[in-house]
């Protein structure tokens, strides 16, 4: 009975923080301001809670906007010059101090803070920059409106080229309904891709097609990099001024082309080697010649069946006579050159008789 009664405790122990503990991690970033107006050349200091642990966060000053709305000219709308990056501590809270500068675009002004990498988060606080014009923010125009309802993806892969430093591409799927009174017609859309903490760089796309009030559509936009691109992107998808999702996109570095400079490094040096080899050769032409009028001694081989008889048989009879010597060719040493004879009838070594014949 004791085991029982102690889980039910600990469960209604329990039960409360994981309800506490739910509840702060639905609740979205918070952004707290030191003074809601400053000048030009002032400063103002930004706190935040609620957000994701080491997560690197974007601080800017933006125009044309406020907290319901977020910032619907994107960050081109926002002095990105003076903005300025922080990084949240442990507990996804942070301090930093954010000099005022103009926006490109009148006030209703905002201090705008979003991830710069990761999931994204952002949040909004209301900002008066002093001496700054300010108009009223521009009608929405009535009619067709579209939503984006589903979670965006990049469809596509890499090929071999891609690996060699050929530009990466993707098809950029999302699905919008129309929750307007009147149909969209051929609506334009706004991709852009961003790397790190740069601003995305905006291209306008055209989809062909209507959508009529309360339907929805499949859309597939073209999305290419530059070659060579490697890392951490961002695809961002705007329409109306206002950005409906974003999509991250992990681009693998293009190894072939690392590869490729290897063995240039290798190819290169051993060229120029050869060249010059062959260029030492021509300039030493006599070296060469001597090189080339040595002869080897010749090797007689002995077969093994062959006797030696027929092994003088089958060789060459030597030349009796040097070319440039011919015994016939000086009269005076024909006779010394012959054979030693006696003319005399008699040899000196035949004994002769003594007395008359």
């Amino acid at each position: 009975m004791r085991i029982p009664a102690l889980v039910t405790v600990l469960a209604l122990l329990l039960l409360p923080m994981a309800a506490v503990s739910a509840s702060a991690a639905d609740d979205p970033p918070v952004v707290k301001l030191s003074k809601t107006q400053a000048g030009t050349g002032g400063s103002v200091t930004v706190t935040g809670s609620g957000w994701r642990p080491r997560a690197l966060l974007m601080l800017l000053i933006c125009g044309q906007s406020v907290p319901s709305t977020g910032v619907p000219g994107g960050t081109n709308s926002c002095a990105n010059a003076d903005g300025r990056a922080v990084t949240t501590d442990a507990e996804g809270r942070f301090s930093r101090k954010l000099p005022v500068a103009e926006p490109p675009v009148p006030c209703p002004c905002v201090v705008h803070v979003a991830t710069a990498t990761g999931p994204k988060a952002e949040a909004d606080a209301i900002f008066q920059v002093a001496g700054h014009a300010v108009e009223p923010l521009p009608a929405e125009p009535a009619g067709g409106r579209l939503s984006v309802l589903t979670d965006t993806r990049l469809d596509g892969s890499s090929g071999l080229l891609t690996w060699f430093g050929a530009p990466p591409a993707r098809t950029f799927v999302f699905t919008v309904g129309n929750v307007g009174t009147s149909a969209v017609r051929n609506p334009v859309f706004q991709v852009g891709t961003s790397h790190g903490v740069f601003a995305p760089q905006w291209e306008e796309q055209q989809w062909r097609g209507t959508i009529q009030p309360g339907r929805k559509a499949r859309i597939e936009l073209p999305v290419e990099l530059a070659a060579g691109a490697h890392g951490d992107y961002a695809v961002s998808l705007k329409y109306g001024g206002k950005v409906m999702a974003e999509q991250p996109w992990g681009v693998g570095r293009p190894w072939g082309v690392t590869l490729f400079w290897i063995l240039v490094c290798l190819v290169v040096p051993a060229a120029l080697f050869r060249v010059g080899m062959a260029v030492v050769d021509r300039i030493r032409p006599r070296q060469s010649a001597r090189r080339r009028g040595l002869r080897l001694p010749e090797v007689a081989f002995r077969l093994p069946g062959l006797r030696p008889r027929e092994e003088a048989r089958h060789a060459a009879p030597p030349s009796s006579a040097l070319p440039w010597f011919t015994p016939d060719s000086d009269p005076g040493t024909a006779g010394r050159l012959s054979a030693p004879h006696d003319d005399s009838p008699t040899s000196p070594t035949t004994p002769t008789r003594k007395g008359p014949p």
